[in-house]
């Protein structure tokens, strides 16, 4: 279904965004994994978190809704049900990369997983290469896209040197960690730690270390077992990302969001838009902090003049999921803003440097590819038009924050893509309008 998003006057009000996509999935698998019922509060009811409860349900979880609350009654770290058909994580490429650290030590079974079309392009070797060191094996098609088969096994300890950044591929190797004497990650920049967080306050044993080159170090040791009592989920920010980039660019505005998770690890945007000058109010937690809890606050946005910021590789991994929105903001923006070192964005739900420079060009924006990002030149807005998702949903909410900031709207091809991690983006739009 396509959507319309006319120029809007002028955003104003107070709402809450959406649960957190990330954590929502991590509560699920840890609750999953923990021995006594877990009870997770502001779960995200979106495509790809039911996909995750699906799949922690055919492994064996009992999933019990009860109104704003989720209990889940796992069978323990060690006493996965194997199903007899595959496990289906639709388009949730993060449940398709945590879930093998927890197959991966499932001795004696086998575990084959699938998604749909989007999900068999993007590969799985960057967490095969890992578990097999530990000792597991994942027959992968054409070895390395889905569908593929996690065989479990009695997993040995390694230290583990990420080639790239990513949060996806830590938490997956700490998850098969936990029946190791000592695994250790490390990563050349710290990405977003909802895994280490959650793992810890299940009773984990969990050590970081930033070491002198700037590399972050996470060591998991053994663990009997996960205990978790209640798991309390903020709002997402890289949701909420959306609603400060309309707040930003469309003039008269005035947001107040409440609590939105602002976890160090994951608000390198605010950061980024904060160089840029917009004018976004926050308390956000300190960088470099690690605590059991997930820290929230209440942001408060406002139209402003924005000038053009480079984005470098250390950044990127705290803020993934926002920089299409930077390039929507820099087309605004005085001068040239650049993004570097974000080649993660290629093998996303799309490929999203050429489809956010694609689909910002045909609205007006004078911008160019590169192999790790992307250059805009501020024209002082955009004209508008028709932008194509690709079945993207950040690329869905990119393009309906355009449409409210362009000359003449924007029409968002498949707009229902949204729903993947804001099933009501529109409506809570509609309550912000005048």
């Amino acid at each position: 279904m396509n959507a319309r998003f006319e120029p809007a006057s002028r955003l104003r009000g107070r709402l809450t965004p959406p649960p957190d996509k990330s954590i929502s999935h991590r509560a699920a698998l840890v609750g999953a994994m923990a021995s006594d019922p877990v009870c997770i509060r502001n779960y995200l009811h979106a495509a790809d978190t039911e996909s995750t409860l699906h799949a922690i349900g055919t492994l064996g979880a009992i999933v019990e809704r009860r109104h704003s609350e989720l209990v889940i009654r796992g069978g323990g770290l060690r006493n996965v049900q194997p199903p007899t058909l595959p496990i289906y994580v639709g388009n949730a490429g993060t449940l398709m990369r945590l879930l093998p650290g927890w197959l991966s030590f499932q001795r004696g079974h086998a575990f084959t997983l699938d998604g749909d079309e989007s999900i068999r392009r993007r590969p799985v070797d960057r967490i095969a290469e890992p578990l097999h060191l530990m000792g597991a094996t994942i027959e992968a098609r054409e070895g390395r896209y889905p569908p593929f088969t996690v065989h479990g096994a009695s997993l040995d300890g390694i230290v583990y040197e990420l080639p790239v950044a990513s949060a996806q591929v830590k938490s997956c190797v700490l998850l098969a960690g936990l029946t190791t004497d000592m695994t250790t990650v490390v990563e050349p920049n710290p990405t977003r730690d909802h895994t280490e967080r959650l793992l810890a306050r299940s009773g984990a044993s969990i050590e970081r270390q930033t070491l002198a080159g700037g590399q972050l170090q996470t060591t998991i040791r053994n663990a009997d077992e996960l205990e978790l009592e209640v798991i309390d989920v903020p709002g997402d920010l890289s949701s909420a990302a959306f609603l400060i980039t309309a707040g930003v660019l469309v003039a008269g505005s005035r947001l107040v969001l409440e609590n939105v998770g602002v976890n160090w690890t994951r608000s390198g945007f605010l950061r980024i838009v904060g160089r840029m000058g917009a004018v976004v109010i926050t308390d956000a937690e300190p960088d470099g902090t690690f605590s059991e809890q997930e820290p929230a606050a209440e942001i408060d946005i406002s139209h402003g003049p924005l000038e053009g910021v480079e984005v470098g590789p250390e950044e990127v991994p705290l803020a993934i999921d926002e920089l299409p929105l930077i390039a929507l903001l820099g087309c605004f923006a005085e001068g040239e803003t650049i993004v570097r070192g974000a080649q993660e964005l290629r093998i996303k739900e799309s490929d999203r440097i050429a489809a956010v420079v694609e689909g910002l060009r045909g609205l007006g924006a004078d911008i160019e590819d590169a192999p790790d990002g992307f250059a805009v030149r501020g024209t002082g807005g955009l004209a508008g038009g028709r932008l194509q998702t690709y079945g993207d949903h950040r690329l869905a909410l990119l393009g309906a924050v355009a449409g409210l900031a362009s000359k003449d709207g924007v029409e968002v091809v498949d707009m229902e893509a949204a729903t993947v991690s804001y099933p009501g983006f529109a409506e809570d739009l509609a309550t912000l309008m005048p």
